[in-house]
């Protein structure tokens, strides 16, 4: 059920993380040791609230890839003056990737900063194309790309009146609804509440501290070690991290329903 990180670079036009958007250069990703907190199955009977990361975790990132690169192509295509659009996406991305941890002040304006200073690009333009290419278009091609079994794992837990909570880097609000997927709470690191960048975690135990619970009760599932897995062991959270395996050989949230399955629901404790 749980895998370490991918390995070796991934090759120009296929990789922009968090987004779905392919990326202008090789991205380094390492591979770590796979450890957890809670090292094999689950006591759902001390669990009170399951937290995923969106990226990587809900859906398919090469799957959304592959669509998102062809919908670039087409566009840039007959609309090649615009070419440093892919620039801006490229910078905007691997600037944030260069900051895991980053808390400043202000990590929503500061991440087009960033941006900006590598290259001649103003705020707004930055702005204007990174909502268009990474935070809207990808919608419409989530629902093809979530994972097998999501949707029926996050009904069981609505079902036993488990609480659902999202902690991701990026913006996740619409991309849920793309999914066809409800959850109690949601958050971004970029929310003013938060502020501040994985692997720090704020962003779990501010779901904790808002949803009146331990985070020893909470469950953090996501799909890079490196920040995931570290988020949670800084959080004192038990987690998992999702397998790599290809789409349609995917079966975590598949093994996830049937170790629920096996737990009876607690009855509620009498009234003194």
């Amino acid at each position: 059920m749980v895998s370490a990180g991918e390995g070796d670079a991934v090759p120009i036009f296929l990789q922009i993380r968090g987004t779905g958007l392919p990326s202008l250069a090789h991205d380094k990703l390492f591979i770590l040791p796979t450890y957890m907190t809670m090292a094999t199955k689950i006591d759902w009977q001390k669990i009170q609230v399951v937290i995923f990361d969106v990226d990587g975790t809900l859906y398919k990132q090469s799957k959304l890839r592959k669509k998102m690169l062809f919908a670039l192509l087409r566009y840039y295509l007959f609309q090649p003056w615009k070419i440093k659009d892919m620039l801006i996406l490229h910078h905007f991305r691997a600037e944030r990737e260069k900051r895991p941890g980053f808390e400043a002040g202000n990590l929503e304006a500061a991440q087009y900063e960033w941006c900006a200073e590598k290259g001649n690009f103003s705020l707004p333009r930055i702005k204007q194309v990174v909502n268009s290419w990474m935070f809207e278009y990808p919608n419409k091609y989530l629902a093809a790309c979530t994972y097998p079994g999501v949707k029926a794992f996050f009904d069981v837990l609505h079902q036993r009146q488990l609480k659902i909570g999202i902690y991701s880097d990026y913006k996740a609000v619409d991309k849920l609804k793309a999914m066809g997927l409800g959850a109690d709470i949601v958050v971004s690191s970029t929310d003013a509440a938060i502020d501040v960048l994985k692997p720090k975690p704020k962003g779990l135990l501010y779901i904790a501290e808002k949803l009146g619970v331990e985070p020893a009760a909470c469950l953090f599932i996501g799909d890079r070690e490196e920040l995931d897995g570290e988020c949670a062991r800084q959080a004192n959270m038990p987690y998992l991290i999702v397998d790599k395996k290809p789409f349609d050989k995917f079966d975590f949230y598949t093994n996830m329903l049937e170790e629920i399955s096996e737990h009876k629901l607690q009855a509620p404790a009498e009234k003194v």
